[in-house]
């Protein structure tokens, strides 16, 4: 990993990503779940029209709002966001097997649907790449407090960057609201961290951040797939 972009973690969010764009030699590319913090970084990416891929996941069960936050952010910047699908016979094999929502009465059930659904249509819009943006932040959960600005993903073969890695989300609101950014409406419903419409419910007072993904099981670690190694751990490598 370069100096320069180990340096780059000290300028803001556009810098970051303009070192991230001009010292990664090969593709980069930027999935977005239309979360609040990647808005605010696709922001930044198409205003300044980086070349970044800009991507996201349709895992099939999104909320109705994350499709319509979908169709704004192509209008408002002028773009055309690229879409991964998850394999037709995989999800009807899973369906036939667990029922439509067997996720719900075991962990195995719920990653298998996540592994399908998110992490293999992953794979295929991170084939060839050399550099993964993220909207990844080291206050988001404590799986997630070790978050730096750039790390080796040794599993994918390719730097894996969070330009917003030191920012708390009350600054990402704040941005958002200063640079007029789309964002979901389900945020001002207690969604702050939204993913698949049966997997996510609003936040309870005093709840954090992501206690409103996967809620009906135990484990304070959850994750879907896209951020761990095959221990379920955060990937946590050589970093900036």
């Amino acid at each position: 990993m370069s100096a320069e972009l180990k340096s780059a973690a000290a300028a803001d969010v556009p810098g970051r990503l303009r070192a991230a764009s001009g010292l990664i030699s090969g593709r980069l590319v930027f999935t977005t779940s239309f979360g609040i913090e990647d808005q605010l970084i696709a922001h930044h990416i198409f205003t300044q029209r980086l070349p970044i891929d800009v991507v996201t996941l349709d895992t099939g069960r999104l909320f109705p709002s994350t499709y319509t936050l979908w169709q704004e952010t192509e209008e408002r910047y002028g773009v055309r966001i690229r879409a991964f699908y998850p394999d037709a016979q995989a999800v009807a094999g899973m369906v036939a097997d667990q029922g439509i929502n067997g996720f719900y009465y075991s962990k195995d059930a719920r990653l298998s649907c996540c592994e399908v659904r998110k992490v293999e249509p992953l794979k295929r819009a991170l084939a060839g790449a050399a550099g993964w943006i993220t909207g990844l932040r080291a206050d988001q959960s404590g799986n997630r407090s070790a978050v730096r600005f750039a790390d080796w993903d040794a599993g994918r073969g390719l730097l894996k960057v969070a330009p917003l890695f030191d920012h708390r989300r009350d600054d990402v609101a704040s941005e958002c609201t200063k640079l007029d950014v789309p964002i979901n409406a389900l945020h001002a419903e207690g969604y702050l961290s939204i993913g698949c419409a049966p997997c996510t419910r609003a936040l309870q007072p005093g709840e954090p951040e992501r206690a409103g993904r996967w809620w009906w099981e135990t484990d304070e670690a959850r994750e879907c797939g896209l951020h761990v190694r095959a221990d379920g751990k955060l990937v946590r490598n050589v970093a900036a």
